[in-house]
């Protein structure tokens, strides 16, 4: 196993050095900076699936909480919201949400005064739909009047780093309800509502002009290291000025995935991770020794959301633009997977390598068929064959493909990863 971390993070090394020769210090930076972002959201998912066995198909939602998380917090304040009569109304909005969340309280506990059975239930029913309509009597005339005179909320304008941190607890506190409402699941039914649910996050998110702008983007976003402006204002060149603060940038987030894998992996080796393993393995045997299955599951799925959001933030804030109509599927869940299954399931090692790599070769692979499909094209030209159409978009359709064919090759060649687990036995 050693011989094997060796050779294949000198591979990686190896890897990147080739792409910085070939692409230039400022694309490579760039490409790294993503890639251990990419590496943070694959070790939370690691904690929840290669700790817990929990099937997670709703990385996207949290993503997309972690980026709007690090655009309230960190985009400048809209002066134009708060000298208008919209934070009165948000204040109304609260005080009606907190009377509803009373309602449906008692209603729940009606049981206490002789209502039990079918009037129980109609009673919750009509406890829901009246706190829906309060909230709805407060909430719509507030939206109304903020994307008329101030047209979003805004930003708090605060450090960039307290977005970081929001988004992971917003995230974790995501999880918290998520898996409060799901993780009395098993497997593929898990998967599957944890899929509704990040469909319902980007649903709400892209709708609520009113506080995240939906469609229309924000930006720019602030960087918490100084951005390339900064070093040009000293007379640095363009090229150097993106090298620089990318590079600060990169620095940083390595800092961050280094000290997330420094915990994770001393809580893996503990107690704690032994536990994680026996309610993986066998949750049955692991409740009847006395284990708080369901509430451990729950405990991992909120660890894990927590470095999900953290990520989330970190790309929305090195891209500069939060644009909840860019998030999808592919991008941002399924490439996640591919990671974990690649680097290897229970290993942090494998997740940290497979978030890398798997990034790198998403990346490239669309340069490289770009390079392919232009050389093939001036062939066929000079056959007189004539040009191959729409090179850039077959190029962009070459990722999936390669991204499926590494999937095939490290399940056929190396079912449980490159890195695998390693459990070790005393006896």
């Amino acid at each position: 196993m050693t011989a094997r971390y060796i050779g294949l993070f000198a591979a990686l090394f190896a890897l990147i050095v080739f792409v910085g020769v070939m692409m230039g210090t400022p694309f490579t930076v760039r490409l790294m900076v993503e890639a251990f972002a990419f590496a943070l959201i694959a070790m939370g998912l690691n904690i929840q699936w290669g700790f817990g066995g929990l099937f997670n198909f709703g990385i996207l939602g949290m993503l997309m909480v972690g980026g709007f998380a690090v655009t309230f917090i960190s985009f400048p304040v809209n002066a134009a919201f708060w000298e208008s009569e919209g934070p009165m109304l948000l204040g109304r909005t609260a005080i009606a949400a907190a009377i509803g969340a009373i309602i449906i309280f008692f209603a729940h506990r009606v049981q206490r005064f002789g209502i039990t059975g079918k009037w129980r239930g109609a009673v919750i029913v009509v406890a829901w739909f009246a706190a829906y309509v309060i909230f709805r009597t407060q909430m719509d005339p507030a939206a109304n009047t903020i994307t008329s005179t101030a047209g979003w909320v805004g930003g708090l304008g605060l450090p960039v780093i307290l977005g970081w941190a929001f988004g992971g607890i917003l995230a974790g506190l995501i999880g918290f309800l998520v898996g409060k409402v799901s993780l009395g699941l098993r497997a593929d039914y898990l998967a599957i509502a944890t899929i509704g649910i990040a469909e319902i996050l980007r649903a709400v998110i892209r709708n609520m002009e009113w506080l995240t702008r939906g469609t229309l983007t924000v930006s720019p976003i602030p960087w918490p290291v100084p951005n390339p402006q900064y070093y040009q204002e000293f007379g640095v060149s363009i090229t150097d000025s993106f090298v620089y603060a990318r590079a600060g940038f990169l620095a940083l987030v390595v800092a961050i995935v280094i000290v997330a894998l420094f915990l994770i992996h001393r809580a893996y080796q503990g107690p704690w991770g032994r536990m994680m393993r026996a309610i993986r393995d066998n949750h049955i045997s692991s409740a009847s020794m006395g284990k708080d299955v369901t509430g451990r599951q729950l405990e991992i799925f909120i660890f894990g959301s927590v470095l999900m959001g953290i990520g989330g933030a970190i790309l929305v804030s090195f891209v500069g633009i939060y644009d909840p109509s860019s998030y999808q599927p592919i991008n941002h869940t399924f490439i996640i997977w591919v990671m974990l299954i690649v680097g290897g399931a229970g290993n942090n090692f494998g997740a940290l390598f497979g978030g890398l790599f798997i990034y790198i070769v998403w990346m490239l692979s669309e340069q490289v068929a770009t390079g392919l499909f232009g050389a093939l094209s001036n062939w066929s030209s000079s056959m007189g064959w004539g040009e191959i159409p729409d090179i850039e978009t077959r190029a962009v359709q070459m990722r999936i493909f390669v991204l499926g064919l590494v999937v095939t090759i490290a399940l056929r060649f190396a079912p449980k990863g490159l890195l695998p687990e390693h459990i070790e036995r005393k006896d």
